[in-house]
């Protein structure tokens, strides 16, 4: 569907969601879509999921100031070194970090993938208060009934003018959409990837 360019674009460094790592189908396959519009990719795992991996007991996520301590110096270390445009993008937790982060780096957007407004099933405790008065573009693609923040609850959210929402029809917080809607997942990752190529040009 895409043609891939011979020079990258820029680096996206891309962060997994709380219970799944870098190498969770969703992730590769986004890694091949972006990749393929000419983004460099770099998927990366925290602590705990490295961890995780080396020993093979299953942990909860490091705590929020662990979280942004590394992917901080994981986009310091690539802005430092590139003279592309470097953009930071995440599944779920991995999109939350990111946009907590873009406006403290010289990340130039934010890609989030299935955002968690709330926990699930809890709608009254948001994590929004960043996202409130952010200066940076943060670019938010959500399925219109994600549990951590459907399009009915998310309207009604008091955003930054930075913050756009991309939204996927019937998507689920993986953004798959129920069969009786006519879509696919395949075909909302595809739109997302052509919306962030649209976005980076």
């Amino acid at each position: 569907m895409f043609k891939k360019e011979n020079c990258p674009s820029g680096r996206i460094l891309f962060a997994h969601g709380a219970g799944a790592g870098m190498d969770h189908p969703f992730m590769l396959h986004m890694d091949e879509l972006l990749s393929a519009i000419g983004l460099k990719v770099i998927r990366f795992e925290f602590p705990y999921m490295q961890k995780r991996r080396e020993d093979g007991k299953r942990r909860p996520p490091d705590r929020m100031p662990v979280l942004l301590d590394y992917y901080k110096e994981l986009i310091d270390l690539h802005c430092a070194e590139s003279d592309l445009p470097v953009y930071v993008a995440g599944k779920s937790m991995g999109g939350r970090v990111a946009s907590m982060l873009l406006e403290e780096t010289d990340a130039v957007a934010c890609f989030a993938l299935g955002f968690p407004f709330h926990p699930a099933g809890k709608p009254e405790k948001l994590r929004t208060e960043h996202l409130e008065d952010i200066t940076k573009p943060v670019h938010i693609f959500q399925g219109e009934r994600d549990a951590m923040g459907s399009r009915e609850e998310v309207v009604h959210y008091a955003l930054s003018e930075a913050v756009h929402l991309h939204w996927l029809e019937d998507g689920d917080h993986d953004l798959k959409p129920r069969k009786a809607s006519g879509y696919t997942q395949q075909m909302h990752l595809e739109h997302v990837t052509r919306q962030i190529e649209e976005i980076i040009r």
